[in-house]
């Protein structure tokens, strides 16, 4: 069974078929965030603590971290302000953490800092990417986010997607990273622009489950973009990709909506044992007049939970592909 393993410097999670759904939390990403950006550049990291502890106490499992707050000379700015906020979100939080950045200067600075097995978020199909990229993953033993794209761009062809999926898992092999620690983002389409998104995302998943082996994650809400109560809909695509193999998400977990659809799907896939976590989330919950609830349910935490203690892909991932 395929199992990546995510640590903090206390914390461990496992992201695998047989586990509770892996929820990255999105929001620490300035990313199409004009005021966190402005906030960040100015040294101000108070929206950066508040987001960390929210989702922590929301139930992420994982929190990703972004510090790209300029398109301009990134190279300059990123690896100091990157460093500097995976300090404060590991100081604040004991879930393991995603450096996320298209620099790679400042993805080798952040995994100097780092504590436990955090995850890198990302490379590409690009070759000059995984030259750069796999040496690092493979000097600080931690897994991969592998993007389904190169030099060409995104293709619209699922099978081209797939075909760059596996390249990048053969040339981790040719740097000894093995199949479990590369998680796959088969990049999800928006249904509003693209009719068969969903349809074309089931059948990857199954694909990179059944014959490259590997676990895989998304920006989530990249399915609903352009599209009315995104909520709504996003909600409906969890159970679904979990149903055809994803494994792990980047997504909002402040989202009562979007966490009840990936609990409830633990519970029908079997990852929540005898029901546990969803009774013991729920079991206080009651629907008021109109179906509006009268209370937020409990939070509990579990192996495969986030801990209280504490966009593409939400919008962000097409701008970071486009700087590069």
């Amino acid at each position: 069974m395929t199992r990546t393993i995510v640590a903090s410097a206390t914390r461990e999670i496992i992201i695998g078929f047989d586990q509770p759904f892996c929820v990255i939390g999105e929001r620490i990403n300035p990313t199409g965030r004009k005021k966190l950006a402005a906030e960040m550049i100015a040294g101000n990291f108070d929206t950066v603590i508040r987001d960390a502890l929210e989702q922590a106490a929301c139930g992420a499992t994982m929190l990703d971290v972004n510090a790209g707050v300029t398109a301009v000379d990134p190279n300059a700015t990123e690896p100091a302000l990157l460093v500097q906020t995976l300090e404060i979100v590991q100081g604040l939080v004991d879930l393991p953490l995603s450096i996320d950045s298209s620099v790679t200067s400042a993805i080798e600075a952040a995994l100097k800092v780092a504590k436990g097995r955090p995850l890198v978020n990302s490379v590409t199909g690009e070759e000059e990417k995984l030259e750069a990229i796999l040496p690092l993953v493979k000097k600080y033993n931690v897994p991969v986010v592998a993007i389904s794209n190169d030099e060409t761009g995104i293709s619209m062809d699922p099978d081209v997607r797939f075909a760059v999926a596996k390249k990048i898992v053969e040339r981790c092999a040719d740097f000894g990273i093995p199949a479990h620690d590369v998680v796959v983002d088969p990049l999800v389409m928006p249904i509003g622009a693209l009719g068969d998104a969903g349809r074309q995302v089931f059948a990857l998943l199954r694909r990179l489950r059944e014959e490259l082996k590997v676990n895989t994650t998304c920006g989530l809400s990249n399915i609903s973009f352009g599209l009315p109560h995104r909520h709504g809909i996003n909600a409906a695509f969890i159970p679904m990709v979990i149903g055809a193999g994803m494994t792990s998400a980047i997504m909002n977990p402040v989202r009562p909506q979007e966490m009840e659809a990936v609990r409830g799907a633990n519970v029908l896939n079997g990852t929540d044992e005898n029901c546990t976590n969803w009774i013991r989330t729920y079991k206080d919950y009651k629907p008021a007049e109109g179906g509006q609830a009268i209370a937020a349910p409990t939070q509990v935490n579990t192996p495969g939970e986030g801990n209280g203690n504490g966009g593409r892909r939400r919008g962000g991932r097409e701008a970071r592909m486009a700087r590069g």
